[in-house]
């Protein structure tokens, strides 16, 4: 963890004094790369001699491991509540005995929570025959990055908004731009085509968007 936090920039909240005056914030959280790295520990394949790979780019980090789901899973059931079944119940013991491990069967969960909680977006899990991978994106929705897109100062405020509050709704962009509930309606269906929103999937009042 150490090394992977040289690659990562951090940020500091004030938060007062105490044993904890400020809060580090980290561009992808540390605590989800940590349970990532712990997952896969306990899922890996050891018998082909392949070590557990991290790679670290611009814009994603990726975590890779040679390892199988339990018979008839999908990537689904990862994101899900679900039981636990490691491929190495011994080595998953061993890491819950000693507090690495928390609680059994959340630890995806965790990942994505810690994710959303950053405001960076959703962990990309893939599963392909006998590898299993976890992509951490750094955080794209930037002032910068979304000019890039060509979107609206409506849809570049609505952005901020979903990554402050944790949603937006088609009220509360009426409101934050002063606009029709059409005019709404348009913008955030072309900031679900960017793939920078995705609908709750709720229709009438108590629909609403989060970042993707």
């Amino acid at each position: 963890m150490t090394w992977l936090k040289t690659k990562l920039d951090v940020r500091y909240d004030i938060e007062g004094t105490g044993s904890q005056p400020r809060k580090e914030l980290w561009e992808i959280p540390v605590t989800a790369i940590k349970e990532a790295i712990i997952n896969a520990l306990a899922h890996k394949d050891y018998s082909g001699g392949v070590p557990i790979q991290i790679s670290v780019y611009k814009d994603k980090i990726i975590i890779w491991n040679e390892g199988q789901l339990p018979e008839n899973w999908t990537v689904k059931n990862l994101l899900e509540k679900h039981a636990s079944r490691p491929y190495n119940p011994d080595i998953a013991n061993a890491l819950f005995r000693s507090g690495y491990i928390e609680s059994w069967g959340r630890g995806t969960i965790k990942i994505i929570r810690e994710c959303k909680q950053a405001g960076i977006p959703e962990p990309v899990f893939s599963y392909d025959s006998s590898d299993i991978s976890v992509e951490f994106r750094m955080d794209i929705y930037n002032e910068k990055y979304l000019q890039s897109l060509n979107l609206s100062d409506r849809q570049v405020k609505a952005v901020f908004y979903a990554k402050d509050k944790g949603k937006i709704t088609n009220s509360e962009y009426q409101r934050l731009n002063d606009c029709s509930r059409n005019t709404a309606s348009n913008d955030l269906m072309e900031l679900v085509e960017k793939d920078l929103l995705k609908p709750s999937g709720q229709k009438g009042a108590g629909a609403f968007y989060t970042l993707k």
